[in-house]
């Protein structure tokens, strides 16, 4: 199986109804296009997964949008297995690691990613589940100006100075514990 065809299954997956890999490949590929396609196992489709990651992000990074000086960062983990079965998993047992979020742990990579206002894709970055939000928003914010909003996974202050010295102005929630300070009402609505 080609390259862009393993592409084309990994989107329209993401784009499908579909909860795991296993049933929409199965059924809705397997059974519903059968004369379409000529589609190897379910098995071998697993072992050619990891061979699609890096040139499903460079294919991202050319798509990005327009920069438009309003951006949001987030991040998402990308799950592999559920968490009972991390000590059996073998698919990329290699290169993932074990991560913690705000719903507890688990075993995938992790999807770290800036859009625009207009919901276009600026920067996007896909790194093992260990790694933490903090230490990645400088990374894919390089190069951008603006405004930047992000959730309470991103209050830092040495992030803060550290984007406000390459000229991107860091808004996120505040704490319970934290002090208010004044901002501009389109910020806030913003936020």
């Amino acid at each position: 199986m080609s390259l862009d065809e393993l592409l084309t299954i990994a989107i329209y997956f993401y784009l499908s109804q579909c909860k795991d890999f296993k049933n929409y490949y199965l059924y809705y590929l397997c059974h519903k296009y059968k004369e379409y396609f000529c589609l190897p196992s379910y098995s071998r489709i697993i072992q050619l997964w990891p061979r699609m990651l890096l040139p499903l992000a460079v294919l991202m990074h050319y798509l990005k949008g327009e920069e438009t000086g309003i951006y949001y960062i987030d991040s998402t983990k990308l799950a592999i297995c559920h968490n009972k079965c991390t000590s059996s998993n073998r698919v990329f047992n290699k290169i993932s690691k074990i991560g913690k979020s705000s719903y507890g742990w688990f075993l995938c990579f992790k999807l770290h990613l800036i859009i625009n206002n207009k919901g276009e894709i600026i920067s996007v970055k896909i790194t093992k589940g260990n790694k933490s939000d903090l230490s990645m928003a400088s990374v894919i914010s390089k190069g951008l100006s603006g405004k930047l909003f992000g959730d309470k996974a991103y209050i830092s202050k040495k992030l803060f100075h550290q984007l406000f010295s390459n000229g991107l102005r860091l808004f996120t929630n505040l704490l319970k514990d934290m002090k208010t300070y004044l901002s501009d009402i389109d910020d806030k609505r913003l936020l």
